[in-house]
Parts: structure tokens; C-alpha cells; sequence
């Protein structure tokens, strides 16, 4: 069975499959922003975002993009203060990046995500929306952003 690969940093502590599609998650309390690429372009793309309140339905969700996209990796932004210091979200992406490894068997490694929610707010604050439109929108850019991230430092 693949192994969890932990790497708080955006550079990954392995060389990623030479192709194949990677799936990216920007894990929050209310929202779980999704990402989607593949290795050999190296693009990221914001997918959706999943909204569902309990954990059952969270998963159940997750279940069925990875039924549909068919990863080789799957990616979870890990919160850390500014300094590198972890917090109790940090904790929290952990254990869901554990979950996810331990119901898929797929590969998970943990990527530094500071400042991506806020580079996506901004990016969507650019294009003019509305704050209850850039709330709907801003978890799964975040997640591309963390995807893409992980992309450019591979």
C-alpha cells in the first residue's frame, strides 16, 4: 500500500509520476476546495468545491472524484503560521490527509498553503467579484493555487 508522504514545504520530497492526474485539496471546516492536473503539463485547474456537512458526505464526495479522475497523487495544503509554525488547523489537515490515505490507498503528501487562500482572494477580488461570490469560489482556487505550486517546483 502507497505510504503518506509528509513535506511542509511547496517543493515535493519526491519526483511526482511522469504522468498522471493529481488531485489537490485546500481541507477547511466548511468547505473543502478541490483542484485538478496532470504531471505531464504541470497545469492546475480549480475543479470545485465541496460543501457537504457531514464527514460521511465529505468523503462520499471525495469518493466519487476520485472514481471519476482517477489520480496517481492526491495533495492536501498543510496551514502554517508565517514563521513555519503549525497551529490546530494544522493538526486538522493532517488527520484528513491521514483519512484520505487510509480510505483511498492512494498517495498523499502534505504541501506548505500559506498565503494560497489569500492569492485567490485577491485574484478573484481583481476580476471584480462581489465578496459572496469570491466565497464560493476562493477555496477551490486555492487549491489549484497549491496544486500549481507544487507543479512549478517539481
Amino acid at each position: 500500500m502507497p505510504f503518506l508522504m509528509v513535506s511542509p514545504h511547496p517543493s515535493p520530497p519526491f519526483r511526482p509520476p511522469a504522468s498522471g492526474t493529481v488531485l489537490a485539496f485546500d481541507f477547511g471546516l466548511k468547505r473543502i476546495g478541490v483542484a485538478v492536473g496532470e504531471t505531464l503539463l504541470g497545469r492546475a485547474n480549480a475543479l470545485t468545491t465541496i460543501e457537504a456537512e457531514t464527514n460521511e458526505a465529505r468523503f462520499a464526495a471525495i469518493a466519487r472524484l476520485i472514481e471519476e479522475w482517477q489520480p496517481a497523487l492526491l495533495l492536501v495544503g498543510l496551514p502554517l503560521s508565517m514563521d513555519g509554525a503549525e497551529h490546530a488547523m494544522t493538526a486538522r489537515c493532517r488527520r484528513f490527509a491521514n483519512q484520505l490515505h487510509g480510505r483511498f490507498g492512494l498517495l498523499v503528501t502534505l504541501i506548505d498553503e500559506r498565503l494560497t487562500s489569500a492569492a485567490a482572494d485577491a485574484e478573484l477580488r481583481e476580476a471584480g467579484l462581489d465578496w459572496k461570490t469570491r466565497k464560493k469560489r476562493v477555496d477551490a482556487l486555492a487549491a489549484r493555487h497549491i496544486l500549481q505550486d507544487y507543479f512549478d517546483a517539481a
